[in-house]
């Protein structure tokens, strides 16, 4: 089973079976948020291999001993952790991401959300793991495929609507697929549905993908994107890779995050978006 997923400087990490087998020249040389909770100071393909490889060993992604429970919070704001806030507080009533061995899911489980997405990277191709299948439907998870494991942010959104869900959370790392649920709002017959559409995984966009993005999110991660830093923010949470909301939806769902992060916390007014030089990756 074939599982692809871009991590760590945005290296390109194929797992087979268990096993990296692949793991190619990372963009990225350093990232803060690697530094801060790994101790990584240089990213280098031989690291990228370890993490990777703690990840499979420690948490059991692409394998049938995955873990979806009991997750402690792998940052303050991320997205996972955000829509898990967003659903325990009926900010959003579900939400579409992906799992590995699984591909894109639709659920309400605030739980399932965060051990679905605390460790997980830019999933980009996954293979159908039964036993991983099992656990999210057994969590109150709907998988699209159960066959394929396909990643269709754009289809699950609109299985989200068929399940009856009216605010609905979904991550995509697409600038045109944002853009397709977006117009999903105008279709007759779903005046009462809203997506609440979260960019992630950005590192890399171009300056037109980027426009089409903050056109059509309510929340963007800006990884290493300097295209996105560029962007004009309603609200920003983090300086080293932040989020920020470019929506008052978005803002809110980030401020309710913002009561349940144990960390404390500055709130203050000033021009966004506000980036230390020395804490952007590089």
């Amino acid at each position: 089973m074939r599982h692809v997923m871009e991590m760590v400087g945005n290296a390109r990490v194929v797992v087979e079976n268990g096993q990296v087998i692949e793991v190619s020249e990372p963009e990225i040389s350093w990232c803060p948020l690697f530094e801060k909770a790994r101790g990584m100071k240089e990213i280098t393909p031989e690291k990228i291999k370890e993490n990777m490889e703690f990840r499979i060993q420690t948490f059991g992604l692409f394998t049938p001993n995955r873990l979806l429970d009991d997750f402690e919070d792998f940052v303050g704001f991320g997205a996972s952790e955000t829509m898990m806030s967003g659903l325990q507080h009926g900010i959003i009533d579900a939400s579409v991401s992906v799992c590995d061995g699984a591909g894109t899911v639709i659920t309400n489980n605030p739980s399932l959300v965060q051990g679905m997405g605390a460790r997980m990277s830019g999933l980009v191709e996954t293979s159908p793991i039964p036993e991983t299948i099992q656990k999210i439907k057994d969590r109150n998870g709907v998988v699209l495929d159960e066959k394929s494991a396909v990643i269709d942010p754009l289809a699950g959104a609109k299985k989200a609507i068929e399940l009856g869900f009216k605010k609905i959370a979904v991550t995509t790392a697409k600038a045109e697929t944002a853009a397709e649920i977006r117009k999903l709002e105008k279709i007759e017959g779903n005046s009462d549905v809203s997506f609440l559409i979260i960019g992630v995984h950005t590192t890399g966009l171009t300056r037109n993908e980027s426009k089409i993005m903050a056109e059509n999110t309510d929340i963007i991660t800006l990884c290493a994107s300097r295209c996105l830093r560029e962007v004009k923010p309603l609200l920003q949470v983090g300086t080293a890779v932040p989020l920020i909301a470019l929506t008052q939806a978005g803002r809110e769902l980030l401020l309710e995050r913002a009561k349940y992060v144990n960390s404390p916390l500055l709130v203050n007014t000033m021009p966004l978006p506000y980036l230390p030089e020395q804490k952007q990756p590089k």
